[in-house]
């Protein structure tokens, strides 16, 4: 594990192994930093700390022993992320793991059953059976029609750890299977702080889908176009869709648009889309839109919903801060270490703990 933590945090930092060996303080060969990532050898603590300082990296992330590796990443990027994006994407992850998987560990948290067995599809045959699966999924869950307040909170209470970080610029999140170094598997969806709460809806909507189809059975149907599919049948039901903007219409002026992406926090270009789909406008009045007014949409977000603002204010990971707060209230962990988990200075984490004070 440490020779995988070793090179991940080199690939990160973008240097070969001579380059890292020139920066570490006692001094190393590039051929022992070849060997402490091949596992053949570990470095004495003096070195293991100068490693550590050389790539910007903490001991715990180096060390740490609950993420044994990340699988079957699934990357939300843009076509010029680079290698070393990805790396440092995946360091982030797996920092923000460690301390979520220990904090389960230590108030004796057992992973919930797979939420998703009973409505996964092996495969789905057409676009009508996509939405038909959306609209289950929701009947299953009693979620009924209306827009869905968090996508966040929804997937955290059906057992999936959402994290949100400072991900690189040029990647908007991932998912993944987890293998621990002891206990079972899990899984992870990864956001970036930085995408805005439209896309992050649809993000998250889009590997639900991934949780509950497999495959297309159908080779004209996308598997990607079709989890997109999905989540916009999902977050914009057909029915309330139909309420809020009417049926078989000719045509519809912006001010419309952009109060129906509000109204379902979507982006206006999946909500132009959607719009097709269900019929409320027809196919070319949806291509003439993306070529002439909507034609920036895909790249710029019109009207965006702000911080704090709407469904922004709903769209954020709760689960782990409370499992934090519940573990230092039970005195389980020290204020220190809940500061660390939390990334807050321990001067908030005191205040928080007695409460504001009396003048």
């Amino acid at each position: 594990m440490f020779g995988q933590r070793l090179r991940l945090a080199r690939k990160r930092a973008g240097l070969s192994m001579q380059a890292l060996a020139e920066r570490v303080t006692p001094n190393v060969s590039a051929q022992a930093i070849s060997k402490y990532e091949a596992d053949k050898m570990m470095p004495s603590s003096s070195v293991l700390v100068g490693l550590g300082k050389a790539l910007g990296v903490s001991l715990d992330f180096l060390l740490g022993g609950q993420v044994e590796a990340l699988e079957s990443v699934e990357w939300r990027k843009n076509s010029t992320a680079s290698a070393q994006d990805r790396a440092m994407a995946e360091s982030i992850v797996i920092e923000k793991l460690e301390d979520y998987l220990a904090i389960e560990d230590i108030l004796d948290m057992h992973p919930a059953e797979d939420p998703f067995a009973a409505l996964r599809v092996d495969k789905v045959a057409d676009e009508e059976a996509i939405d038909a699966k959306a609209r289950e999924v929701r009947e299953t869950w009693q979620l009924g029609i209306d827009p869905i307040p968090s996508m966040t909170a929804l997937l955290e209470d059906k057992g999936l750890k959402v994290i949100e970080a400072d991900l690189p610029e040029r990647i908007n999140g991932l998912a993944c299977h987890v293998e621990r170094a002891e206990g079972p598997p899990t899984e992870v969806i990864v956001v970036s702080r930085h995408t805005n709460v439209e896309r992050k809806r649809f993000n998250l909507a889009h590997e639900l889908a991934h949780r509950i189809i497999i495959e297309t059975g159908n080779a004209a149907l996308k598997k990607e176009a079709s989890m997109h599919r999905f989540a916009g049948a999902f977050l914009i039901p057909r029915e309330h869709l139909e309420e809020e903007a009417g049926r078989n219409r000719h045509g519809m002026t912006w001010i419309e648009i952009m109060r129906l992406k509000r109204t379902y926090g979507v982006s206006a270009a999946a909500m132009l889309v959607r719009l097709g789909q269900v019929g409320i406008l027809s196919k070319s009045a949806v291509e003439y839109a993306f070529k002439t007014y909507a034609r920036s949409w895909r790249r710029e977000e019109p009207e965006p919903i702000g911080p704090g603002e709407g469904f922004a204010a709903f769209e954020k990971p709760q689960r782990f801060e409370r499992l934090v707060w519940r573990a230092l209230g039970e005195e389980m962990i020290s204020p220190v270490r809940a500061a660390q988990m939390l990334g807050l200075p321990l001067s908030v984490v005191e205040r928080d703990i007695r409460g504001p004070r009396d003048l």
